[in-house]
């Protein structure tokens, strides 16, 4: 399904995963004072205009292309929070070392596997659906809708927190009632079983995107 679906994976997993850990000291003042619902259409608007015009110059410097999607998507994404719920209960289990490094090396290999699928982006390509209820600072959620290349739309649902100095940031990702942290939680957790976290650390480390590429086909065969 995701595979199908390459153009909303891009802009979900690259948006929740863009900032490696040690980078998470980012200035927040313009997060702080947006709602989440700002806070996506800030990035849709920013996408387009970082992405339009460069496609061929971006797919062919792929460094800068990451640069460009952690410029765009850094400040609004609370990965230290995200890379725990993925870990699940081996987080408590981890060092904070383990942690640490784990964060940087599995959304490293999540940018670089689906950062080219942005190139497909244009303006246009996701509605920011409106919001209505009150906004709770443990779990907001902001719903989208991607335009497919066939004409068809799928939804992508983010999920928001308001963090200790008042931003809001995105945590989750939902694609067709798919969840991100979810969907990761269960591949990293069979992998830790199999070879331990230290392992699974040194492999994402090493192979980056092609490891994660394994991780989703191990997946897929165990089914």
């Amino acid at each position: 399904m995701l595979r199908r679906l390459a153009l909303a994976t891009a802009i979900a997993f690259v948006g929740v995963t863009a900032a490696p850990v040690f980078a998470q000291n980012a200035p927040a003042a313009a997060s702080a004072q947006q709602t989440p619902v700002q806070v996506v259409q800030s990035i849709t608007d920013q996408l387009g205009s970082a992405i339009e015009g460069h496609q061929k110059e971006l797919s062919q410097d792929k460094e800068k292309l990451i640069a460009v999607i952690d410029d765009v998507f850094l400040p609004h994404f609370d990965v230290d929070y995200a890379a725990i719920l993925v870990l699940g209960t081996h987080a408590r289990e981890a060092s904070p070392e383990q942690r640490s490094r784990f964060a940087k090396a599995f959304y490293e290999s999540i940018t670089h596997r689906y950062a080219e699928g942005l190139l497909n982006y244009t303006r246009g390509r996701i509605k920011v659906l409106p919001f209505s209820g009150d906004l709770d600072p443990k779990r907001t959620l902001v719903r989208t809708q991607v335009l497919l290349d066939d004409g068809k739309t799928v939804s992508v649902d983010y999920a928001f927190r308001k963090t200790s100095d008042g931003a809001w940031k995105a945590y989750d990702v939902v694609i067709e009632g798919i969840s991100y942290i979810t969907n990761y939680r269960n591949q990293v957790d069979a992998e830790i079983k199999k070879a331990g976290l230290d392992q699974l650390i040194k492999t994402l480390e090493s192979q980056g995107a092609n490891a994660l590429k394994t991780l989703e086909q191990d997946s897929k065969q165990s089914k």
